[in-house]
């Protein structure tokens, strides 16, 4: 078997992942059209829809007033995000016992790097099927995925999308690039609606089109070197990417109803300053700035930022959002950001002279002990009215590590 009949990587998108957890956890939501929600209220929107749900047009965005009046009958359960971690965990396990995984792309995806005859395709599909297996046999039946089996990671991607629900696609580099010429340009990782629109204004509207581009044209309809990374992977290459430093740490939260006061709002701003502050010890980086940002009722919106020496400890940046919620205008607030930024790594960080160690001593002081003895062990007094607010929420490219979250 030459090369062109192998296939390198293997991608595995969990389906309809929120809304399996929960029909997994919850015998009663089997078969029925689910939608997993932030809070109940009709004026939020699904996050997640079962397949059961999609059949009645219900899907990620669909506001629940509209999920409602499309389907009467949908069961709406309220988001358990600590439970979508530890079943993130279980099915990493689950894989992991099957093939290394090289990557984790999200809650739900993941890809692993085939080796030797692994890259066999009759071996990378019983391989595929060993996987599905192993997660139904030790995370549960319900969590089902799909699988793209391709010679580059993006083009496995692709694949995974192809056949959903439990689905299994390869795609062949022998097969290139005329097996892609039924998608759409939106089918494929990075086009969403403004590069698609950016693409046709360079006359460019089918994916045979696209494909047929030669690498200087590919580069000029992207405006740069992403649209040469675009020419190689359409066509099955694999190329390095250099790893990006990230620059900052956000936390954001929509108020429940209770909250929606200058008050409340502050009191959840805290607690998102304090698990962000958590976070930056934990990668063992230090930031130089906070900014807040509070959305109010209207669409319209407030941010205020100010800049800090580098540092890592909690009151610091509690007394920074002090400082700065006093400039907060006296309207209805319905969502809170933070976000410390820029971040600096420890080979890069400079002390400050008028730096307090004890602060930061007894900062990682509190992180060992919550670790230890549970989230709520040592905490600063101002926070105890937001024991069970502000719940840990999934950002779908980043997984939370429980233990790191207040």
């Amino acid at each position: 078997m030459n090369d062109t009949e192998k296939v390198r990587w293997l991608f595995l998108d969990l389906n309809a992942y929120f809304a399996s957890v929960e029909q997994q956890e919850i015998p009663a939501l089997r078969g029925k059209p689910v939608a997993v929600v932030p809070m109940m209220a009709d004026s939020t929107c699904c996050i997640a829809a079962s397949y059961e749900a999609k059949a009645f047009g219900i899907r990620c965005g669909t506001l629940v007033r509209e999920a409602k009046v499309l389907c009467p009958e949908i069961r709406l359960i309220e988001a358990r995000h600590d439970l979508y971690v530890r079943y993130h965990h279980a099915i990493v396990d689950a894989v992991e016992s099957c093939v290394p995984v090289a990557a984790v792309l999200s809650i739900d995806e993941m890809a692993s790097q085939l080796l030797g005859s692994q890259k066999d395709i009759p071996n990378a599909q019983a391989l595929a099927a060993k996987i599905k297996a192993t997660i139904a046999r030790q995370v549960g039946p319900y969590m089902k995925s799909s699988i793209g089996l391709a010679p580059n990671r993006f083009l496995a991607k692709l694949a995974s999308d192809m056949q959903k629900p439990d689905g299994l696609t390869v795609i062949r580099e022998m097969d290139l690039p005329h097996i892609l010429y039924k998608l759409e340009l939106r089918d494929l990782p990075g086009i969403g609606a403004r590069m698609e629109k950016h693409l046709h204004e360079h006359g460019i509207y089918t994916m045979e089109e696209l494909c047929r581009l030669s690498k200087a044209q590919t580069h000029a309809a992207w405006g740069g070197i992403v649209g040469e990374h675009f020419y190689a992977w359409l066509r099955g290459e694999v190329i390095r990417e250099t790893p990006t430093q990230r620059r900052s740490i956000s936390h954001s939260h929509v108020l429940e109803p209770e909250a929606r006061t200058r008050t409340g709002a502050f009191k959840i701003a805290q607690k998102l300053v304090t698990n962000a502050c958590i976070r930056l010890r934990k990668m063992d980086y230090w930031a130089g700035g906070l900014w807040v940002g509070v959305g109010f009722l209207g669409d319209h919106g407030w941010d205020n930022r100010e800049g800090l020496d580098e540092r890592q400890d909690t009151p610091t940046f509690l007394a920074a959002l002090n400082r700065l919620w006093k400039t907060i205008p006296n309207e209805r607030p319905i969502r809170v950001s933070a976000v410390l930024y820029p971040l600096i790594p420890r080979q890069r960080h400079t002390p400050s002279l008028f730096e307090n160690p004890k602060q930061e001593l007894l900062s990682k002081a509190m992180d060992q002990i919550n670790a230890r003895y549970g989230h709520y062990a040592a905490y600063y007094a101002s926070l105890f009215d937001t024991k069970g607010k502000a719940p840990t929420r999934i950002a779908f490219t980043s997984i939370p590590d429980l233990s790191s979250e207040f």
